[in-house]
């Protein structure tokens, strides 16, 4: 949580939110001020994310139901997007990528958490790994340069993106 450099008033996008682990300790770390939009494909998920909100009171989490190819979120919304262990689930990555991109504010970033491939301890199948080249290969093609990495993660690769120069 802390490499994400998420500030008191940002707004921050959860994307494959699930039930809500991550955009619950966002949502602290944005304050009253700032907003998490907690994104899921399952309406089941969704709900058990505001449930846990409400539990936790928690207000300042939107939950909004996305669909395989597009989040659903507003033009220039988000400082961050974050997609842990979800991007290589998407069935339609450069769609994805393309409304990602423009849900991103002036500055915007986003952080992708993948399990590392060829590593033997990571507890993983390899169908659910990425190679750090692989990631940047992938968003390169979509338009997005990394902008810093967090490498001390004992399983997963932490890369920041944030779209290419002409990119918005």
């Amino acid at each position: 949580m802390k490499q994400l450099k998420l500030e008191a008033g940002d707004v921050a996008c959860d994307v494959g939110a699930g039930n809500g682990y991550h955009s619950l300790r966002m949502a602290r770390l944005v304050g009253p001020k700032g907003r998490v939009v907690a994104v899921d494909i399952q309406p089941e998920m969704l709900a058990l994310l505001q449930q846990r909100a409400e539990r936790e009171k928690v207000e300042n989490v939107k939950t909004v139901l996305g669909e395989p190819g597009d989040p659903k979120l507003e033009p220039a919304s988000c400082d961050l997007v974050l997609l842990v262990d979800v991007y290589h689930e998407f069935a339609q990555p450069a769609e994805m990528l393309g409304h990602l991109k423009r849900a991103l504010k002036p500055g915007g970033s986003i952080a992708l958490v993948e399990f590392r491939a060829n590593d033997p301890n990571v507890p993983i199948k390899p169908l659910h790994t990425m190679t750090k080249a692989q990631m940047k290969k992938e968003l390169a093609a979509s338009g997005f340069e990394p902008v810093r990495s967090f490498d001390e993660l004992p399983w997963q690769h932490l890369i920041f993106f944030a779209p290419a120069a002409g990119q918005r």
